[in-house]
């Protein structure tokens, strides 16, 4: 017994509304899908359409039958997709934004041996700090930092950072090394894009707002600004890791230290992924991955 024969003709006529639209949807005749459709309520022995000549109805028990089914038949159709795009050679325009710092240091190198490996894909890639809405932009990628807002989008973690407070040893000779949350008010602040540095108090995370003499959005102006002396600043491991090596920052307030945070790619909800976007998030994760797992 074939238990699949009619129930994507019924799903489609409930998708649709219609047996015309149906036919016309999996490019076959409205009396083969209707041939099928009783097929199947006669295999069930029970009423799954109601037939008019103006309209299609769904009886009680064939709401709940398609419920069920629907899925299935998603599944399916994804099951096959997967299959055949296997051997697909990803090609075409791959839309990608992505935080300015970050993108430079990190996401651009790997999409430059990304697009090596597959030569007929092409890139179009835009850095920047503001938030892109990928619907309207037609963005197949975005990548996002830190903790993520609801969002209808899908999210696949490729990474995680940690924030650091720093400072010049200069500056703490001067000034004096903060040990408690209580002590940043009286000290300068270097001050970036948010005014509010994140900390772990107790397991707690808390928020503080900070200021100082400089405000800037670059993240490399404040880690200069801090090299220099010129004060306290928070900023993400990839910016002060080398100045924390060489000792021309030290790591204060460390015992507050937040958890570290996430590095997202996002992308809309489509079950049918194009082979060049799901390979390349594949890619990425693979390639960050030991930054994921907790190294500096």
């Amino acid at each position: 017994m074939n238990h699949w024969e009619g129930v994507s003709e019924f799903v489609a006529v409930v998708d649709s509304h219609s047996f015309t639209a149906a036919a016309k949807k999996m490019k076959t005749s409205v009396a083969q899908i209707s041939r099928r459709v009783s097929a199947l309520e006669e295999r069930l022995a029970i009423k799954l359409l109601v037939r008019t000549t103006r309209k299609v109805s769904v009886t009680e028990a064939g709401q709940l039958y398609y419920m069920h089914c629907r899925n299935l038949v998603e599944g399916l159709e994804t099951a096959e997709l997967a299959v055949t795009q296997m051997q697909a050679t990803p090609k075409g325009l791959l839309k990608i934004t992505a935080p300015v710092a970050y993108g430079e240091s990190h996401i651009a190198p790997l999409l430059n041996e990304f697009l090596e490996m597959y030569p007929q894909v092409d890139l179009d890639l835009n850095l920047t700090n503001l938030k892109v809405d990928l619907i309207d932009t037609g963005v197949d990628i975005a990548i996002r930092m830190g903790r993520l807002a609801d969002s209808s989008l899908i999210a696949k973690r490729l990474s995680t950072r940690q924030l650091y407070v720093c400072a010049a040893p200069s500056y703490l000779e001067k000034y004096g090394t903060p040990h408690t949350l209580s002590e940043l008010n009286r000290h300068n602040c270097l001050v970036g894009s948010s005014e509010q540095w994140r900390f772990l108090d107790n397991k707690n995370v808390k928020t503080l707002k900070v200021s100082g003499r400089i405000h800037c959005n670059s993240g490399f102006a404040l880690l200069n600004a801090s090299v220099r002396g010129l004060g306290l600043v928070q900023l993400p491991d990839y910016y002060v890791k080398k100045a924390l090596d060489s000792g021309e920052l030290v790591e204060v307030l460390s015992d507050y230290r937040d958890e570290r945070e996430g590095i997202w790619a996002l992308y809309s909800h489509n079950r049918n992924l194009s082979p060049k976007v799901r390979l390349l998030i594949d890619f990425l994760s693979e390639k960050l991955s030991s930054v994921r797992k907790g190294s500096f």
